[in-house]
């Protein structure tokens, strides 16, 4: 089905390489922002680093899709790998910050390609029966990649230089690059469609508005400000405007009627959802580790290497599964274990072990790890091919973006709480209030150097509030983990089925 056999183990080499630079480089970057604005300068401007890659890489999705599916996946797959591999070397080189923010959104035009591309060629190129394990591995790297990323940008950030968070990315390219231009052979039939360029434009208008206003929103925007409500509106009049190119187009973008789709719907709700509070976990145990027991920024990095393997080891059982058990079945399993898990993180103190600290995150990663390579496979199960890279493209892009929803709320609920704390306890506290102006960056304050200099009390009394702050947070994020458990009683009985058992059902 595209490549022999014997080639297949490259392809997929290739396609891992491809799925790990791209999920990774975004939170390999965040944690070397600091040295980077030391370096660049325009502090003021620095959010714009991560903005540029995200609203670049979120436009793209579902476009990437919608053309692989009419003129083949290898040609746009190759295509973002060389664009984002071009952006990273000029991310590499970047001089001014105004430079970094222009090629990190060139890399994000390619990057926009890769995930979703790479996940739908595994359906191309596989048997069912053999899908569930090779989704499982994808998604593996996807969880692997995502707790990775902070720590692997600490390490290279003091050890060589940011420069290195980019070219690191050069070496893995091109062998990604070699694999799929030598071993994948592409078979799919492919059809000249009319593209539908409304559609494109208005879609690449709301997308590019909402991520901004999320990203810059609150900081260093207020949200009733002006320049937030006019990205809010500009979104709205283009949103509507794309639903009505896409209900007129003959080859719409994203093709409303798989919506109707039981099973296609659900999983993209639960893509959402998923994604909107497992990156919270990602972003704030971390900051949790640095203020509740101390350590450095790397030394925190590493407390998420338990919730890593939980998240790969459910992402294998649930690959492997899904011919066996059906979508709603496993992810029955995966949403206890990720409700239990956030459940018992809202309730830690800043006395909490840290063995139990270890166990509760290695819960929901498990219980996270199963949506990584179920919720792919759900979106296309009742799919033809021609539509393949549609479906999982708009699996992705939602899943991106419910990560970001999810930091910007969960961001906002946890700084709120925190400096709202902050004010009760400090409120004539002699010298408090010259503390708390330094807390705009909580993984800087807590590094040993600078928690040496903090009065005990003052150290206590900061302390008990980010624990506070974070496990609130975990706590409310109870409320989408138990809507994605209703939704996921909807999902029906279906399953993967098997080369034989579609043969038959055929016959």
């Amino acid at each position: 089905m595209g490549v022999s056999k014997s080639s297949a183990n490259y392809v997929v080499a290739g396609l891992l390489l491809g799925i790990l630079m791209s999920a990774m480089d975004n939170t390999i970057v965040a944690t070397a922002m600091g040295t980077i604005v030391a370096d660049l300068g325009s502090y003021d401007r620095f959010v714009w680093v991560t903005a540029s890659y995200m609203v670049a890489v979120m436009a793209g999705m579902p476009i990437y899709g919608k053309l692989s599916d009419m003129y083949g996946r290898k040609r746009f797959f190759l295509f973002g790998l060389i664009v984002f591999l071009l952006g990273s070397i000029l991310c590499g080189v970047a001089q001014t910050m105004e430079q970094l923010i222009l090629y990190r959104a060139i890399q994000g035009i390619g990057g926009g390609a890769l995930m979703p591309i790479a996940f739908t060629i595994i359906f191309d190129i596989f048997p069912p029966e053999k899908r569930g394990k090779m989704t499982g591995l994808f998604g593996a790297v996807f969880g692997l990649s995502s707790v990775m990323g902070p720590l692997l940008g600490a390490v290279i950030t003091d050890a060589i230089s940011w420069h290195w968070v980019f070219y690191i990315n050069v070496p893995i390219g091109i062998v990604s690059l070699y694999l799929i231009i030598r071993y994948y052979q592409e078979s799919l039939e492919t059809a000249k469609q009319k593209i539908d360029w409304l559609g494109a434009f208005t879609l690449v208008i709301a997308v590019v508005s909402l991520m901004f206003a999320l990203e810059l929103g609150g900081e260093p925007y207020a949200w009733n400000s002006a320049p937030i409500l006019t990205l809010f509106a500009v979104f709205g009049l283009f949103f509507v405007g794309f639903v009505i190119a896409e209900l007129r187009a003959e080859e719409p973008i994203i093709s409303f009627w798989m919506f109707k789709n039981r099973l296609f719907a659900t999983a993209q709700l639960l893509a959402f959802l998923y994604g909107a509070t497992f990156i919270i976990l990602t972003i704030f145990i971390p900051i949790f580790v640095q203020a509740v027991y101390g350590g450095t920024a790397t030394n925190a990095g590493f407390i998420l290497t338990p919730m890593m393997l939980g998240s790969v080891l459910g992402s294998m059982i649930g690959g492997m599964l899904q011919t066996k058990v059906s979508f709603r079945n496993l992810l029955i399993v995966s949403i206890i274990c990720f409700f239990i898990g956030m459940f018992m993180l809202g309730n830690m103190t800043a006395d909490t072990a840290r063995a139990s600290l270890t166990f509760y995150m290695s819960l929901a990663g498990f219980g996270v790890g199963f949506s990584f390579p179920l919720l792919p496979a759900a979106s296309i199960n009742d799919l033809g091919a021609r539509h393949r890279g549609s479906a999982n493209s708009t699996n992705s892009f939602l899943r991106s973006f419910g990560m970001t929803v999810g930091v910007t709320i969960f961001g906002a609920i946890q700084m709120n709480a925190f400096t709202k704390r902050l004010a009760e306890e400090f409120a004539g506290f002699p010298g408090g209030e010259a503390f708390a102006g330094r807390l705009e960056d909580p993984q800087q304050i807590f590094q040993p150097e600078t928690r040496a200099e903090i009065p005990e009390e003052i150290l206590r009394i900061i302390t008990e509030a980010m624990s506070e702050s974070i496990t609130l947070m975990f706590t409310l994020s109870l409320v989408p983990i138990a809507a994605a458990a209703v939704i996921i009683l909807f999902m029906g009985n279906a399953r993967v089925k098997t080369s034989q058992e579609m043969k038959e059902s055929a016959q």
